[in-house]
């Protein structure tokens, strides 16, 4: 019993369970997706400072540059386990252990739509292959993972002899795809409940996501016995993705009281590096990690957590827990105790009238479609309360960008910051980039751009613009405003101006 709920009272789960990430491999199978070396490294040092338990660095045999990435990552001197794929030809064994992994995961077809189409090997040719190759691997290293590629789509009974072959051959560890992710939960513990009864080897799962089950049947899995889980950041991988990292912890750690090793509190830091690295954003509705998991607008559910935040959040997993924030934001059914609270925190005490007018003023504002940002709310106030608050700690004099097909984009900036002249040059990826960097570095405190996002509200190559933009202070709240004209630039740059003179006023 948890908070007078019952969550789980299955008996065969481990009480501890240990996390294999794929997002180096699998992960960056992602359309799209092409790390850099560099990238990869950091991942792999993120992911290791976490406390996962196994990566799976890449695909040795696949390129020179994957084999040297795999060998670098292993050369990192991580705590981590550093796990290299490969098909069941020595060819690809052999490029692992040319990289010195711990561990070499070697994979092989057992299910009759991928067997006969993709290596053309009767179901006893696979058993032997399987014998064969796990065997030749574990003359040379102490760790060897199968997986019996598309577990999932292959006849019971045959997939049972095939793990068996496996674990007699000496496999440490077997894992269970579901590669197309066509298993319901209720299947995959019914198949992991045999599996953990007729087979005498600790089992993994490898779940897709192509129905949005991959961390219902990941979790299923683990209630049937296994006691390693394949994820991958942010849900990465082929086609709809894999289990995701965040969302399989939070589960089993704060409803399943299981321990995973994991050091959740910068679940949301690691989410963000790779969205970084792999250039895929985070919805804000993304469980754990997206923006609005601890975001309130409503009346009703900003009074409550007011009063108590487990009124409508889950209790069990704080914003603090996995390394977020919770926020109040603005909208048409954003509610009184919601507006004064984000008022009193930047020094604002309207009376009851004048809360009345800020209240209908925003909801009028946001009625209209457009966004209200807390910028739009103090100015809001400022019209209530008929007073104008002295809060420019940033006022910008000049800026002068320099940009072209050959050149970088470079932007200096001029500005008077507490009443003194400060000049301040920076580059960028593009012209926009520059300028917000420049701006970020002539600003006293260490500020972090969240949200960047741009609007036209007019046609023609003229088009007025409607920036916004999030910026998050050292304690880790979010102010937010925005800026309008028809230099995309110059609206970046009000934008973030105006959001940092919000901070300040705070």
């Amino acid at each position: 019993m948890l908070r007078g709920i019952v969550f789980f009272t299955d008996s065969h789960a481990h009480e501890e369970v240990t996390v294999f990430d794929t997002t180096l491999r699998d992960g960056e199978q992602t359309p799209g997706i092409a790390f850099t070396f560099e990238q990869k490294l950091e991942i792999a040092r993120q992911l290791s400072a976490i406390g996962v338990h196994a990566i799976e660095a890449g695909f040795p045999a696949s390129s020179k540059a994957e084999k040297e990435t795999v060998a670098a990552i292993k050369n990192l001197g991580l705590d981590s386990v550093i796990c290299g794929l490969a098909r069941s030809v020595k060819a690809d064994v052999d490029a692992c252990l040319d990289c010195n992994v711990d561990m070499v995961h070697v994979f092989i077809p057992t299910s009759d739509i991928q067997r006969e189409n993709t290596i053309n090997k009767s179901r006893r040719e696979v058993l032997e292959i399987t014998a064969d190759i796990i065997g030749y691997i574990r003359k040379r290293s102490e760790l060897c993972m199968f997986s019996a590629m598309d577990a999932t789509r292959t006849d019971w009974d045959y997939l049972i002899e095939v793990f068996r072959t496996a674990a007699d051959a000496g496999a440490t560890i077997i894992n269970v795809p579901d590669t197309v992710g066509v298993i319901s939960p209720s299947a995959m513990k019914t198949l992991i409940t045999r599996i953990n009864k007729e087979v005498r080897c600790p089992i993994d799962v490898h779940c897709h996501n192509d129905f949005g089950l991959a961390v219902a049947n990941t979790i299923a899995a683990v209630e049937a016995g296994a006691s390693q889980v394949q994820v991958t950041v942010n849900g990465l991988g082929e086609r709809a993705g894999n289990a995701d990292l965040a969302q399989t912890v939070m589960i089993m750690e704060s409803m399943y009281r299981i321990k995973t090793g994991i050091e959740k509190a910068r679940l949301v830091e690691t989410s963000r590096l790779v969205s970084r690295f792999s250039g895929i954003g985070i919805p804000p509705t993304q469980p754990v990690v997206g923006e609005n998991v601890f975001s309130h607008e409503s009346g009703i559910h900003s009074h409550g957590v007011l009063q108590n935040s487990a009124t409508f959040e889950p209790g069990i997993m704080t914003p603090e827990m996995v390394g977020h924030r919770r926020r109040l934001t603005l909208g048409k059914h954003v509610g009184r105790h919601a507006v004064q609270q984000m008022l009193k925190d930047v020094h604002i005490d309207p009376d009851g009238a004048q809360l009345d007018a800020i209240v209908e003023k925003v909801k009028a504002v946001a009625n209209k479609g457009k966004r209200v940002t807390d910028a739009d709310l103090y100015e809001i106030a400022e019209g209530a309360m008929g007073i104008e608050f002295n809060h420019k700690m940033l006022e910008l004099q000049d800026i002068a960008i320099m940009t072209g097909n050959h050149a970088i984009p470079t932007a200096s900036v001029r500005a008077m910051v507490n009443g003194k002249e400060h000049v301040f040059s920076a580059v960028g990826n593009g012209p926009v980039d520059a300028a917000l960097n420049a701006i970020l570095g002539i600003t006293p405190s260490k500020l972090q751009l969240k949200e960047f996002s741009i609007e036209a509200i007019s046609g023609g190559s003229d088009a007025m613009c409607h920036v916004t933009i999030a910026v998050e202070d050292e304690q880790g709240k979010i102010f937010d405003a925005s800026g309008s004209g028809d230099d995309i630039v110059l609206s970046s740059v009000e934008a973030l101006v105006n959001a940092i003179n919000l901070i300040n006023r705070a």
